[in-house]
């Protein structure tokens, strides 16, 4: 059985990092474009690209997905379901990215915003199934005597979204590559509940998730992406291969070969090359080359990865304070590799109930690749339809608006979501509400 590891730690050395292992984060990763009507209005569908599934019954405003720098409505980059375990609220995270050169670097370029709703049929299976424990509880008598170790490595249970086995992104356990209808939604586990009624359940599910449309609204003109499934997978670093050396091998040392230059140019050109090494870059990509097509990482309340050694990195893991280094020759001391701890003390809290923010997810770059490629197929199809006159039309009317803010591509290494840690749902007046539409807070890295 595959060990489990958090990853709330930062070292500058890679030797700290752990392998043969299976981490608490689930990989976004693209399976096929979405061609079924049903699962593009389907919230509980999690996709790549495409035009929003809206949860809220109430259409969200448009300006929602607009950019904070250039007005322009952006196109979803995700859509993802993501229910907390054993909620009464249907729950679903929209991002959109503006892919405007002006507006690269720019905060406000990407936006990602927090959906619920209530679910009056799973609440009502709820409060059946929590009565019917109760009543087993009851008929047991009194609960036996806790005699578990208290020093053993087990922690208590964090909040999660995963309490649907690995149905998060809409999927069915058994298959984390095929999307699921959204009768598999929010499906309780326990075998004695009334077939009928469960099935019964399953059907206003199906109608509640496909009630909310953006038909005849400013949503249908939006522009978007091709749509493509997002399906989950468990990461797994996998051990690092032994390397065998062979019992007549000659070992060398590569220092000799630094001495080789008559001025000992080789050697500083190793040293400084070194020096130019971003340690935090490479452990990025690392990490993601054990899955090279993950297009989107998910850890409620967990870690994020950092994608490089920027502002961003020094504030999610900031460096501990140190001792200054000697000053004078005849002082030596040996310096250790800095561990860095995470810490969102600097991310806002939330503008509602004003509790913490957690990380929940982030975007990887091979999402970009996807968007582009499907892209790039709709343009190819939509070339074929074109007759000639049209065609040239086209290629004119891109060359008299040849302009600098025209030009387009995404530039950030990786997008990160912090969420409201309590997933409030409150009206203005501070209670709670059946539904709610609020923007959450974006950290971007950049690519250099």
């Amino acid at each position: 059985m595959p060990i489990r590891v958090a990853d709330d730690d930062w070292s500058d050395s890679d030797d700290e990092v752990v392998t043969g292992v299976e981490t608490d984060v689930l990989l976004g990763v693209p399976d096929g474009s979405v061609e079924s009507d049903n699962d593009l209005r389907d919230a509980a569908v999690s996709r790549i690209g495409g035009l929003p599934a809206l949860l809220p019954s109430r259409e969200p405003p448009f300006p929602s997905s607009q950019c904070n720098n250039c007005s322009n409505p952006m196109e979803l980059l995700v859509q993802i379901w993501c229910p907390f375990e054993d909620s009464t609220m249907d729950r679903a995270l929209y991002i959109w990215g503006c892919a405007r050169a002006s507006c690269q670097r720019q905060p406000g370029s990407v936006r990602a915003w927090r959906a619920l709703r209530y679910n009056a049929e799973y609440a009502a299976k709820l409060e059946k199934k929590k009565a019917r424990k109760d009543a087993q509880r009851k008929a047991a008598g009194p609960a036996p005597v806790n005699d578990a170790n208290p020093f053993s490595m087990q922690t208590p249970a964090a909040p999660s979204a995963f309490g649907l086995g690995d149905q998060i992104f809409g999927q069915a356990s058994n298959s984390p590559f095929e999307p699921s209808p959204a009768k598999e939604v929010h499906k309780d586990d326990d075998q004695s509940d009334d077939e009928s009624e469960a099935s019964s359940t399953e059907d206003s599910l199906i109608t509640a998730m496909a009630s909310t449309t953006i038909r005849e609204s400013p949503w249908t003109a939006a522009p978007s992406y091709p749509a493509t499934y997002l399906s989950t997978m468990t990461e797994y670093i996998p051990p690092v291969p032994k390397t065998k050396i062979p019992e007549n091998a000659r070992m060398e040392d590569p220092a000799d070969d630094d001495k080789g230059g008559k001025d000992g140019s080789w050697g500083l050109e190793t040293y400084e090359n070194t020096l130019k090494v971003d340690l935090v870059f490479e452990r990025f990509t690392k990490r993601i080359n054990h899955a090279a097509d993950q297009c989107l990482r998910y850890e409620l309340n967990g870690t994020p990865l950092p994608f490089a050694s920027d502002k961003v990195f020094e504030v999610l893991f900031p460096a501990p304070p140190q001792d200054p280094l000697p000053v004078t020759g005849a002082a030596f001391k040996v310096v250790s590799p800095v561990r860095r701890s995470y810490n969102v003390s600097s991310i806002p809290h939330c503008s509602v109930c004003k509790s913490s923010r957690v990380f929940e997810c982030q975007l990887m770059p091979n999402l970009i690749n996807v968007l582009r490629a499907a892209d790039k197929d709709k343009d190819t199809d939509s070339d074929r339809k074109l007759t000639d006159a049209e065609r040239i039309k086209a290629v004119q009317d891109a060359l008299k608006s040849n302009q600098t803010s025209d030009r387009r591509g995404m530039e950030w290494g990786t997008c990160m979501v912090f969420s409201c840690g309590k997933d409030c749902c409150l009206d203005e007046g501070g209670k709670d509400a059946r539904e709610c539409w609020r923007e959450e807070h974006v950290l971007v890295q950049w690519d250099e």
